[in-house]
């Protein structure tokens, strides 16, 4: 087994003519990339369509300092370099340097081979300049802060042709409640291959700087439990403790209903957490996180249709915190307390809620429509769906991100590997001990299992 705290060399790759050429004639407005990996393709399509980079620029742009920093940021910049300056004396042996960068793509430190420094300074690969993918395009670290796991940019890979003699590789450690990106650590070499360890090295950076962050989740998601339970007392007003990223930590038998998640069931861990399905409620909820973070004593209300409500039901949202910090809010329905928050408020930018998936066959991506998918599952590092024209790696690698994006469209998180279409669903089969399996409407009619807590919402889902 390789050893995930050492860096090994291997030898020098002069460069893959094949990705240079779909480069330029991409660069050039051709829409075929044919021969370059899916995950790049897309980050040049972001670029060249969304962010507008200049392929032909030299230097990467001056950076910004990354706005609502929290202790829990300073704890991963720190543990991030104490990693990277760990390891700075074997990447400098190779050739190479190591940055920690923010979630703007900001350089804050950065180690390493000294002749490849002065290199990086000319490219402005230093700190203080930025290099998120709005700014300097494709990029190990900019790329990383889009997508999931270990991110290599090999030569011609890179968006900016001044960049094309290096190769990267970044990893972003991101929030475990919110998902969003922190910091992000990267390896990077002039005119050479990366060590063969290198993304191995940083996928176990990423995960260990990770561990307190999942430790004070857990404390946060007990913190927001104790705070419901207090709310509870007195109150007759249906209930829901959330997070700040809108998943659901507990509820009530009548909230429960509302939100179509399982009753007085707390979910402290943010692995196990609900996601309720309400795009308006999400919306509200992260609305709600920005106001409290300028004013801890705000207290909002809106209105929302819940599941089984004919009607809009109002909900009060009050902000809670821990030592200073946000941890989520309390949901009261039916209660129209605090500031009135207005729907252009949270909803001016709407999420994208997709009408097509995207698979990956080959070097090719292949957009589904909803009907055609059955169902998702999760398995390693990757999600794949059983569709229509057979099994199909997503490009998103998350099943949590397919989870809340496809919450509105008739799919249903049954277990925590698998989130399936409601409207594939040909046969429900109950176990000896009660345990639910689902019959899927596709070519083998699979069988997907249901945990028990989700059971309850998928009986509520299917109507039985």
């Amino acid at each position: 087994m390789r050893d995930a705290s050492r860096l090994e060399p291997v030898p020098a790759n002069p460069g893959d003519g094949t990705v240079l050429a779909a480069w330029e004639r991409f660069v050039q407005g051709e829409d075929q990339v044919m021969g370059v990996r899916p995950l790049v393709a897309v980050s040049w399509r972001r670029c060249r369509e969304q962010y507008r980079v200049d392929p032909h620029l030299a230097q990467a742009p001056a950076a910004v300092a990354e706005p609502g920093r929290t202790p829990e940021h300073d704890v991963v910049f720190t543990e991030l370099g104490f990693r990277a300056a760990s390891v700075a004396h074997e990447v400098g042996n190779l050739g190479g340097v190591v940055t920690v960068a923010d979630a703007t793509g900001r350089i804050l430190a950065e180690w390493g081979d000294q002749a490849t420094l002065a290199r990086a300074d000319a490219s402005h690969l230093a700190p203080w300049f930025c290099w998120s993918e709005c700014a300097a395009g494709t990029n190990g670290m900019g790329t990383a802060l889009e997508a999931h796991g270990p991110v290599p940019i090999r030569g011609a890979e890179h968006w900016c042709q001044a960049f094309h003699n290096w190769v990267c590789a970044g990893i972003a450690v991101r929030d475990v409640v919110t998902k969003e990106p922190i910091a992000v650590l990267s390896i990077c070499c002039w005119r050479s291959e990366l060590p063969a360890s290198a993304e191995c090295w940083l996928a176990n950076a990423a995960r260990m700087t990770q561990y307190p962050l999942k430790r004070r989740a857990r404390d946060s998601g007990a913190e927001l439990v104790a705070a419901y339970t207090r709310a509870r007392t007195g109150s007759g007003a249906a209930l829901a403790a959330v997070d700040a990223a809108g998943k659901v930590v507990i509820a009530d038998d009548m909230a429960s209903g509302l939100l179509s998640v399982p009753a007085s069931t707390p979910a402290v861990d943010p692995t196990l957490r609900w996601t309720p399905g309400l795009p308006e409620l999400i919306a509200a909820a992260r609305h709600a996180t920005g106001q409290a973070a300028h004013d801890p004593g705000w207290v909002g209300s809106t209105q929302i249709f819940a599941h089984l409500a004919d009607e809009p039901t109002p909900i009060s949202i009050r902000p809670v915190f821990s030592s200073g910090h946000l941890i989520g809010n309390l949901v009261s329905f039916g209660a129209s307390d605090g500031v009135q928050v207005p729907q252009a408020e949270w909803s001016a930018h709407p999420r994208a809620y997709p009408r097509r998936m995207v698979a990956l066959r080959g070097n090719r991506m292949m957009l589904l429509r909803l009907p055609e998918v059955s169902f998702a599952e999760s398995r390693g590092k990757d999600v794949w769906l059983s569709t229509d024209q057979g099994r199909l790696r997503a490009a998103s690698s998350s099943l949590d991100k397919l989870d809340s994006e496809l919450a509105d469209a008739g799919f249903l998180r049954v277990h925590r590997r698998y989130v399936v279409n409601l409207g594939r669903v040909r046969e429900i089969e109950r176990g000896p001990k009660g345990e639910l399996s689902l019959v899927m409407d596709d070519r083998t009619n699979e069988m997907v299992p249901v945990s028990r807590r989700n059971a309850p919402a998928v009986r509520r889902a299917l109507g039985i």
